[in-house]
């Protein structure tokens, strides 16, 4: 109703502060309400939110062109007052000549472009779907590696406790064929047999003895 009424004008500029630019009210500024310089300040920053929407570095030239300011001071000025007043969240590389955003306000929305947020969401929901799939399948494969974790496990137990069996029932069967207690047989293949020590002490002392004798010859011989 205010489209077709005589506050089209007024109509006019409020849909710009919805969703266009300062670039868009300066087209029009003929047929518009003059703008105070906080209503230009409002709506430059809106018109960054819009540039942040499409790419988050955004050089100095294009905003400056956008935002029709003078010098890069201006623009600086411009941008502080925007992040203190949480529009946008960011930094500006003065050395590389552009601003860095890191977050921005969302604007209004357009009847328009419904249609292609609603392609966005449903391609945002395939993709979920996608990754849960395939998260899925990977849970499943650790169960199954854990599984046959297990599983070799309990074989590797199962067969160590057979092989302890086997070696107490063949040793408890040897100590019986010779008449001895099974503890005591073991004790005796780890002891060596009667003698051994003594042997090995009579080879060392004869030939202690043989080199103390050569050495008496050879001082003789001197």
């Amino acid at each position: 109703q205010l489209a077709d009424s005589e506050f089209s004008p007024v109509f006019r500029l409020l849909t710009i502060f919805a969703y266009g630019t300062y670039a868009d009210y300066l087209a029009e500024a003929a047929n518009l309400p003059p703008l105070t310089e906080a209503q230009k300040n409002k709506l430059r920053h809106l018109s960054v939110v819009t540039l942040a929407a499409k790419v988050k570095c955004i050089p100095y030239s294009v905003l400056l062109e956008q935002l029709q300011l003078k010098n890069v001071r201006q623009l600086e000025d411009l941008v502080i007052e925007a992040v203190y007043a949480d529009v946008l969240r960011g930094s500006l590389d003065q050395r590389n000549q552009r601003l860095e955003v890191d977050y921005s306000i969302g604007r209004d929305i357009r009847r328009e472009e419904l249609s292609t947020i609603t392609r966005t969401l449903q391609e945002w929901c395939q993709g979920c779907e996608v990754v849960l799939s395939g998260i899925e399948e990977q849970v499943s494969r650790a169960n199954q590696h854990k599984e046959q974790q297990l599983a070799l496990k309990q074989q590797i137990e199962s067969e160590v406790a057979n092989l302890k069996k086997t070696i107490k029932v063949t040793t408890a069967a040897a100590a019986a064929a010779t008449s001895q207690d099974p503890e005591q047989h073991l004790t005796e293949l780890r002891e060596p047999a009667p003698g051994t020590n003594q042997r090995q002490a009579s080879k060392k002392t004869s030939k202690a003895k043989g080199l103390r004798g050569s050495a008496k010859i050879w001082s003789k011989s001197n």
